[in-house]
C-alpha cells in the first residue's frame, strides 16, 4: 500500500482534525515565492543593531516594563498554543506512523495543521527579532549568540519552508516548546514576578537538547534518503548540521559562562 495512503488513513482521527481557523487562507504560494526577502529583512536587523546600539550610546537606557510585559507574554502565549497543537500533532504520526514519517517523508507537511502552524511559525521568527530592539533600548548587553541566533533561524526557516523539509516539522515543534518556557520566564521576570532559580538553567539546558537532536533528526534523515518516497537534499542536510553544530556550541559555551563559571569563581573566593 502507498505510503501517503497509510499516512492519510492513519490520521482520520478525531484527535487532530483541524480548527476552523487553521483551515484559513494558505500563505505558502506567497511565502514560498518571496522566500529570499529573509535575507534584505536579516540585513535590515543587523543594520539596526548598529544604528541602535550608536544612538543609545550616549542615552539613558528605557524602562520599557509594561511593553516587554505585553510582548513576552504575547509570544509565550502564541508558543505554548503552537506546541500544544504541534507536539499533539507530532505525536499522533510518531505513534501510528513511526518515527521515520516525521523526519523523511513529505506526506504530512500537507496537513491543515502543519500548513497552518508553519506559515505563521515562520512569520513568528520576524516578529521575534523585535527581542533585540527591547535589548538596545533599555541598554541590555547583546550578546553575540542572541542576533546570530535570531538572524540564521529565520533564514533557515525561510529555507526550510520553500523545501518542505520533512524534519522541519520537529524543528518548528521542539522550537515552540522551548520558547514556551523561554518567553514565561521573560514575562515573568519583566513583571517582576519570583521564579524558580534554576529556571534559567533549564531554558539553556532545553536548547542545548534542541540542538542535539535536530542533528540527530538530520542524520536519520541523509540515512534514509536512498528509500522510495524519502526527502531530502545535500543543502539541507549541509546547513542544518552547520547550524545545529554552532548553536550547539554557542549555547553551551554560554551555559558554562553563566551557570558554571561564577560557581567556580565563588568556591575559590571562599577557599
Amino acid at each position: 500500500m502507498d505510503t501517503s495512503m497509510n499516512f492519510s488513513r492513519g490520521l482520520k482521527t478525531e484527535l487532530i482534525q483541524p480548527y476552523d481557523f487553521e483551515m484559513s487562507q494558505d500563505l505558502r504560494p506567497f511565502l514560498e515565492e518571496y522566500w529570499v526577502s529573509s535575507f534584505f529583512i536579516v540585513l535590515v536587523y543587523l543594520l539596526l543593531i548598529i544604528f541602535g546600539q550608536n544612538y543609545m550610546k550616549t542615552r539613558k537606557g528605557f524602562s520599557l516594563q509594561r511593553p516587554l510585559i505585553l510582548w513576552s507574554f504575547c509570544l509565550a502565549i502564541f508558543s505554548i498554543l503552537g506546541t500544544l497543537r504541534m507536539w499533539k500533532f507530532m505525536g499522533t504520526v510518531l505513534f501510528t506512523m513511526g518515527l521515520k514519517q516525521t523526519v523523511c517523508f513529505t506526506d504530512y507537511t500537507n496537513d491543515a495543521i502543519v500548513k497552518f502552524w508553519s506559515w505563521v511559525f515562520l512569520l513568528s521568527k520576524v516578529v521575534e527579532l523585535g527581542d533585540t530592539a527591547f535589548i538596545i533600548l533599555r541598554k541590555r548587553p547583546l550578546i553575540f549568540v542572541h542576533w546570530y541566533h535570531h538572524s540564521t533561524v529565520l533564514l533557515f526557516t525561510s529555507f526550510g519552508y520553500k523545501n518542505k523539509v520533512p524534519s522541519g516539522g520537529w524543528f518548528m515543534t521542539m522550537n515552540l516548546g522551548v520558547h514556551s518556557v523561554m518567553y514565561t520566564y521573560y514575562t515573568m521576570k519583566a513583571a517582576k514576578v519570583k521564579h524558580p532559580n534554576i529556571l534559567p538553567m533549564v531554558i539553556t539546558s532545553l536548547q542545548i537538547l534542541q540542538m542535539v537532536l535536530g542533528t540527530i533528526f538530520g542524520i536519520l534523515n541523509y540515512i534514509w534518503r536512498q528509500e522510495r518516497g524519502c526527502y531530502t537534499t545535500s543543502e539541507h542536510f549541509f546547513w542544518s548540521f552547520v547550524l545545529y553544530g554552532t548553536y550547539f556550541i554557542l549555547f553551551a559555551q554560554f551555559f558554562h559562562r553563566a551557570y558554571l563559571r561564577p560557581k567556580r569563581k565563588a568556591e575559590s573566593k571562599s577557599q
